[in-house]
């Protein structure tokens, strides 16, 4: 707490003498906000910097308490990170925290994968007749990977980004029913960054205008988390080219690539925020923002997995939106009537 407060700009004095610091850091907003204004600063992200620094030492005193600390700022971290991988800049301190993930979740898997066992369906089962041997097929199971293996890591280079990062939004995923409403919309405002501006195609139809309005704002939100504003003054001024992915004004979009790795627990932290069991509306309306966003990305990729996923994921929220019969028909019907 000492550390922290001699980095943040203001500090409560009540935290330094509080019985239960983990929660009050992982609660309270004017903290919360200081931090993420720190990450989302243009000097963000050095090897040097000592929020990242406080950050790492704080996840690696494997205390439960305050690594929910750390993972509230993950969709910062990453979000911030990821956007700025292709200006090339020192982002040592921001690895560094996303290695010290990667490495917990390595050593709490002891590298082995996530599966899942999936009885056969083209084998009878153990209820039916089959005219096999003494063998019983029906027995043996398929096995479905969900997470890969993981390989123990020192350093990010760019064939492992994407892994990386994934596996740290695994972990969070983990324990994502212990984080903050705000750490979850700010993962889907993220989420929208990310997918770039391939959401703009829901201007065509009257349902997704309103849609449109909230990606146009949630990227207004974002403008300058990718490149110091300076910098881009002085490119805008002196007339140099843009770069791809960057608008007129030189600001970059944050489109960033989306391989499966780093996809798919995005998508299973979205289904948390659209069908978890605590309903918030607004975290609602982000999560859905953000699966139009990726569904879009994912058609413009022709990502055929991708379509899959996210399209299922807006069939559910349709379904969500409507009402339901709420009758069990499974359930049966007690009544004083005896039917003959």
């Amino acid at each position: 707490m000492k550390a922290l407060s001699e980095i943040l700009p203001s500090f409560p004095s009540s935290l330094l003498s509080s019985e239960d610091p983990s929660h009050n850091l992982l609660n309270n907003p004017e903290i919360s906000s200081q931090i993420t204004q720190l990450l989302r600063k243009p000097d963000s992200g050095a090897g040097d910097n000592s929020l990242c620094r406080w950050l790492y030492d704080t996840f690696q005193c494997a205390k439960p308490d305050l690594q929910l600390v750390v993972l509230k700022f993950l969709p910062h971290i990453a979000g911030v990170y990821l956007s700025r991988v292709p200006l090339r800049k020192p982002l040592a301190g921001f690895e560094a925290v996303l290695l010290a993930l990667y490495s917990h979740e390595t050593a709490f898997r002891n590298g082995q994968a996530v599966t899942v066992n999936i009885p056969d369906l083209c084998h009878s089962s153990v209820y039916h007749e089959s005219k096999a041997g003494a063998k019983n097929n029906a027995t043996e199971l398929n096995l479905a990977v969900i997470s890969p293996g993981l390989e123990p890591y020192g350093t990010v280079r760019s064939t492992r980004r994407a892994r990386i990062v994934g596996v740290a939004l695994e972990l969070y995923y983990s324990k994502i029913g212990e984080m903050p409403v705000d750490s979850k919309i700010a993962f889907c405002e993220f989420c929208v960054v990310w997918a770039g501006e391939d959401g703009e195609v829901y201007r065509e139809t009257d349902e997704g205008t309103d849609e449109t309005n909230k990606v146009e704002e949630i990227k207004e939100k974002m403008k300058g988390l990718d490149a110091d504003s300076e910098v881009r003054n002085d490119e805008s001024s002196s007339g140099s080219s843009k770069g791809k992915g960057e608008t007129k004004e030189g600001i970059s979009t944050g489109r960033i690539p989306l391989p499966w790795e780093l996809l798919q627990p995005v998508l299973r932290i979205l289904g948390h925020c659209l069908l978890g069991p605590n309903k918030n509306k607004e975290l609602y309306e982000a999560a859905c923002v953000a699966c139009r966003s990726l569904y879009a990305r994912s058609l413009h990729d022709i990502n055929s997995k991708a379509i899959l996923a996210t399209g299922s994921l807006l069939k559910l929220v349709k379904l969500n939106s409507k009402p339901m019969d709420k009758v069990d028909h499974t359930e049966l019907t007690i009544t004083d009537v005896i039917t003959i």
